[in-house]
């Protein structure tokens, strides 16, 4: 099996009982990590244009996990990271990379937003290298292993 199969399986068996992980984790931190992560990802080449960060947002806007979230919560937290990584993308990163480290260790809640990540990644259908770089610094920030989601 290849690689870009090996993560398209991962992202659609996590998909499949994120919901209700996510569902349990309704609090600010674990919101404003995954917008985070959201964000890096759509600027993992160093800039957000207006139409990958609408893609993004519509792809977190159909997400059946993020359902249980007011959805103008998470456009809130969304734009606050893609505007501050349009203004300053290393303060924009170092802040979002901040929020994600907040719930760097907490089992579950960790490893739902690894998911999202990867779902955003995927969502274009292609896992470009600066998103696979991405998602690997946002992996150490959450002190868990890329190799174990195939990156």
């Amino acid at each position: 099996m290849s690689f870009w199969n090996k993560i398209k399986n991962a992202a659609a068996d996590a998909t499949a009982d994120l919901k209700g992980r996510v569902s349990r984790y309704n609090n600010a931190n674990f919101k404003d990590a995954v917008m985070a992560i959201c964000a890096l990802m759509a600027g993992a080449d160093g800039t957000i244009k207006a139409e990958e960060r609408s893609k993004t947002a519509a792809c977190i806007g159909s997400l059946d996990a993020l359902q249980a979230f007011n959805p103008m919560d998470l456009k809130a937290l969304f734009d606050k990271h893609c505007d501050a990584i349009i203004a300053d993308v290393d303060f924009g990163r170092v802040n979002a990379m901040r929020a994600v480290s907040k719930i760097a260790g907490k089992g579950d809640e960790t490893t739902a937003a690894i998911d999202v990540a990867l779902i955003i990644a995927n969502s274009d259908g292609d896992f470009a290298k600066e998103e696979k770089d991405m998602f690997k610094k946002i992996c150490q920030a959450l002190k868990v292993n890329p190799a174990d989601y195939g990156v």
